[in-house]
């Protein structure tokens, strides 16, 4: 019941019912659409007029017409029913928080070389969640909701979008065992001429600020060109030549050595995005958390450089 000892005091089913009418203008259509009789339906009708003191609609053969009290009321209730709805939708998935799928979009080396690893730990925190995976964040539109979630690697400029960073990474120059010990470069005199060297397909560089092979040699294009990072690491470690690799995704091989990993180092940024109206808020939320928690776990992995210069401080106090 609403109202108070001051006021009229009438039942939400009432004012959803006076809605129901005025939206199907008859009786019997409304009282349809609810899933009652029309009996119980002007019952209803009936008992609102009573508790308000005013007439709200005039019953005429051809269907029921708004008084003018009716017609006042309309913005009112749509209101009420408007907050109804947020209370009732908000309590839903509070409860039903951890059930039911979330879309993530994820660069192709940042879901294979670590968010995979932590994909059993996910499940065992949220066993509800149907994960759907997706490693690919440019095959999806976060602003045409065909993700809910998604780690890019620049920030959005434009959309209905929430962005925060997620983590910086560091890449390195890698080369294989085999293919250094054969090849060089020496690390006290890097000389890249006659070195073979691994980079993107130049048009299809992911974003600007992965051009860091002309960073690191001007004017000097790859001898293999790849379109993707993973294929690069394959290529990296078959002995072809030397590759600019995320660290995160060289430490899981052995066989790759990092050349002069203090004067040569590129430090980029992962971004967590989301919709501002994000579809499952609940689930979206808790998995962002969780994207958080790991990475703030494992920022060694991510800036090997910066853990090392800890450890360094550490040691010397």
């Amino acid at each position: 019941m609403c109202g108070n000892s001051n006021g009229p005091d009438f039942d939400w089913n009432d004012l959803r019912s006076f809605l129901a009418v005025v939206r199907a203008g008859r009786l019997t259509v409304a009282a349809q659409q609810l899933g009652v009789d029309h009996s119980t339906l002007s019952r209803r009708i009936t008992a609102l007029e009573n508790a308000l003191q005013v007439r709200l609609f005039d019953r005429l053969l051809t269907g029921y017409v708004l008084t003018e009290a009716g017609h006042g009321l309309v913005g009112e209730a749509e209101r009420i029913e408007a907050v109804a709805i947020r209370i009732s939708s908000d309590l839903m998935d509070a409860k039903a928080q951890m059930s039911g799928p979330v879309r993530v979009a994820t660069p192709e080396g940042f879901g294979t070389y670590f968010l995979a690893d932590h994909l059993q730990a996910l499940a065992g925190r949220h066993p509800e969640v149907a994960l759907e995976l997706i490693a690919d964040p440019g095959a999806v539109s976060l602003a045409r909701r065909e993700a809910d979630i998604a780690v890019t690697m620049e920030r959005p400029n434009a959309g209905p979008l929430r962005a925060q960073k997620l983590t910086n990474y560091e890449y390195g120059l890698y080369g294989s065992t085999q293919f250094l010990q054969e090849h060089g470069p020496d690390e006290d005199d890097l000389d890249y001429g006659g070195v073979r060297l691994i980079g993107y397909i130049h048009d299809m560089i992911p974003t600007p600020a992965h051009d860091y092979l002309s960073e690191l040699i001007q004017g000097r294009r790859a001898d293999l060109q790849i379109s993707n990072i993973i294929t690069q690491l394959s290529a990296t470690l078959s002995g072809y030549g030397l590759c600019i690799l995320p660290c995160f995704m060289a430490a899981r091989h052995g066989t790759l050595r990092r050349i002069a990993p203090e004067g040569i180092r590129f430090t980029r940024s992962y971004w967590l995005v989301t919709h501002i109206e994000v579809r499952a808020p609940a689930r979206a939320k808790a998995i962002v958390a969780f994207l958080q928690g790991i990475v703030r776990e494992n920022q060694a992995l991510f800036l090997p450089s910066a853990a090392s210069q800890s450890n360094n401080d550490d040691a010397d106090l």
